[in-house]
C-alpha cells in the first residue's frame, strides 16, 4: 500500500532542499502552469519507490484487488472496520492528498488502526465508537511544503454533506460537521505559543485549533491501513507516544462534561501500555521518559494520571 505515493505520478520526480531536509515533488505542466505536487520527504525507501514508479503504476491495479482480498480476510478475523462516515472521509481527504501533505489521524479512529500495528484485539471499552475524527498537522509543515490538497478540502467536505461549524474567528474554519451521520471532523495542530489559538494550514486548505502537547503526538508517525474498502493508507501517532499523550490529555479535562472523555483516555492509555510492555517495552520507556524530561507540566499531568492507574504505573516503572 505505501507504493501508493508513486504509482499516479503526471511528470518527472524532482527533489527540493528546504532548510535542513529533502522533499520530492511531482513535476509536470497543466495547461499554462508548472505544477510541484509534493510526494514525500526525502527516504531511501521513497527514492526506491521512485526509481519503480512506471513499474509500481502498472502493478497498483492487482495490488488494489489484492488489497481488497486482505480486507475481507480481516473483516471476517473480526477486526475492527471503519463505519461508512468515517470512512468515506477518510477516503476523500486521501485522495485530496491530505495525508501526503501530512496529515495525522489521531484519537479513536487512530487508537482502533493499532489492532493491525501491534497485532492485539482490541474490545468495546477500549474503542468506544465515535463519530468524531481527529485530523492534526504542523503548521510550521504546512508552510514549508509550499504545495496543496486537490480538490480544496471545501469541495470534498460539501460533496460529503459536511457543513462548516460557526467559529469565534471569521474564516478560521476547523471543525465540520456531516447532516445526514453526525460525523464530526476537528483540525488540530501543536501550538508553540503561550495561547491555543486558531492558526491555518496553508497546504491542507483549513485552520486548526491549536494545542499544547500535541507536536510529541504527532512527532514521527506511522503509515498504516485504514480498514475501509479496500484499505487507506493514513498516519497515526506511534503507540508509545499516543498512550503517554493520553495520560496528559487525560488530566487536562477539567469539569463535568470532559469526565467521560478523560475516563477513556485513561482506558486506552492503559490498554497501550499493557500491549507495549509486553512487545514494545523500549519503545515504551523511550516515549516515557522523553515525556517526563520536557517540563514540570509534563510531569504533574503524567502523575496525575498515573495515581488514578496503579497498574499502568507499576508497567511503566517496570520498563523504565
Amino acid at each position: 500500500m505505501a507504493d501508493s505515493v508513486v504509482s499516479d505520478l503526471r511528470g518527472t520526480p524532482r527533489s527540493k532542499v528546504i532548510g535542513s531536509k529533502t522533499y520530492w515533488y511531482d513535476h509536470f505542466r497543466l495547461g499554462n502552469k508548472t505544477i510541484d505536487r509534493y510526494i514525500g520527504e526525502d527516504t531511501p525507501e521513497l527514492r526506491s519507490r521512485l526509481e519503480r514508479h512506471s513499474e509500481i503504476a502498472k502493478a497498483s491495479k492487482q495490488a488494489e484487488r489484492e488489497r481488497a482480498r486482505l480486507m475481507r480476510v480481516l473483516r471476517a478475523e473480526g477486526y475492527l472496520f471503519a463505519d461508512v462516515g468515517s470512512g468515506q472521509i477518510v477516503l476523500a481527504m486521501a485522495r485530496a492528498g491530505f495525508f501526503r501533505l501530512g496529515g495525522t489521524i489521531v484519537g479513536t479512529q487512530a487508537f482502533r488502526c493499532y489492532e493491525g500495528e501491534l497485532g492485539i484485539r482490541i474490545g468495546f471499552d477500549q474503542s468506544a465508537a465515535t463519530d468524531d475524527i481527529d485530523i492534526a498537522s504542523i503548521e510550521r509543515l504546512s508552510l514549508a511544503l509550499a504545495d496543496t490538497v486537490q480538490p480544496p478540502l471545501a469541495e470534498v467536505f460539501s460533496e460529503l454533506q459536511f457543513d462548516p461549524l460557526p467559529a469565534i474567528k471569521s474564516g478560521k474554519t476547523w471543525r465540520w460537521r456531516q447532516t445526514t451521520r453526525q460525523t464530526l471532523v476537528e483540525f488540530l495542530t501543536p501550538s508553540f505559543e503561550d495561547d491555543e489559538a486558531i492558526r491555518d494550514l496553508p497546504a491542507l486548505g483549513v485552520s486548526a485549533h491549536s494545542l499544547h502537547f500535541l507536536n510529541y503526538l504527532i512527532a514521527d508517525p506511522i503509515s498504516v491501513p485504514f480498514l475501509y474498502r479496500s484499505g487507506v493508507l493514513v498516519q497515526i501517532p506511534r503507540p508509545e507516544r499516543y498512550a503517554v499523550h493520553k495520560l496528559i490529555v487525560a488530566d487536562r479535562r477539567q469539569g463535568e462534561p470532559e469526565v467521560l472523555k478523560a475516563h477513556k483516555d485513561r482506558v486506552q492509555a492503559a490498554f497501550l501500555i499493557e500491549a507495549l510492555t509486553e512487545t514494545r517495552p523500549d519503545d515504551l520507556a523511550e516515549a516515557y521518559h522523553l515525556a517526563l524530561k520536557s517540563g514540570p507540566e509534563w510531569r504533574k499531568r503524567i502523575s496525575a494520571s498515573l495515581k488514578l492507574m496503579p497498574a499502568a504505573a507499576a508497567m511503566l516503572k517496570q520498563v523504565s
